[in-house]
């Protein structure tokens, strides 16, 4: 699966920058319009970096992340920070290696690739909770079930055995239609 940054960052950050603009033409005639122009350039950069971050690719083996790739078993803890839209996660890789995930897109998404990364780290803790506690015993430690239908006996065996006699006879004639 792939997510992508949502476009309302983008259009956001166009929004701010306009408001910028807009507070340094009105401080020429008025000059506490000074004050909000570093908001609105601040708060446009934000939005900026966010909208232009890398999408985040959910694979079998890892998350793609620009143009790195981060290995599911090499994740060793998912710890969620407050953030949700923007999503915000700290990952813990091998060798105590600490990355920062940053997720630019709607509420649902965030929380769609919250999930799967939580479901795939297998052998990391979640927010300090082992993997197994939260979700089980991973798919290949699972012992395999066989599910059987149970075979239920419809005829006796004098009965099966006539209708086994008659298919014979069907199949000797060469057709199911003797009578015309």
């Amino acid at each position: 699966m792939r997510f992508t940054p949502a476009r309302s960052y983008f259009t956001t950050a166009a929004a701010a920058f306009g408001l910028a603009v807009f507070c340094a033409w009105m401080a020429l005639k008025w000059w506490p319009a000074l004050l909000a122009l570093p908001l609105f350039l601040g708060f446009g950069a934000v939005a900026l970096y966010l909208s232009l971050r890398p999408a985040i690719e959910v694979t079998e083996t890892g998350l793609a992340v620009g143009g790195s790739m981060i290995r599911w078993c090499d994740i060793r803890r998912v710890d969620q920070t407050g953030w949700i839209s923007p999503m915000v996660v700290d990952l813990t890789l091998v060798a105590q290696i600490k990355c920062r995930l940053i997720y630019p897109g709607d509420r649902v998404n965030s929380n769609r690739l919250l999930r799967l990364i939580q479901q795939n780290s297998s052998g990391a803790l979640i927010n300090g909770v082992p993997w197994r506690q939260i979700f089980g015993p991973p798919r290949e430690e699972e012992e395999p079930q066989a599910f059987r239908s149970p075979k239920y006996r419809l005829l006796t065996e004098s009965d099966e055995a006539e209708v086994e006699r008659l298919y014979q006879q069907l199949r000797t004639a060469g057709r199911f239609d003797a009578d015309k």
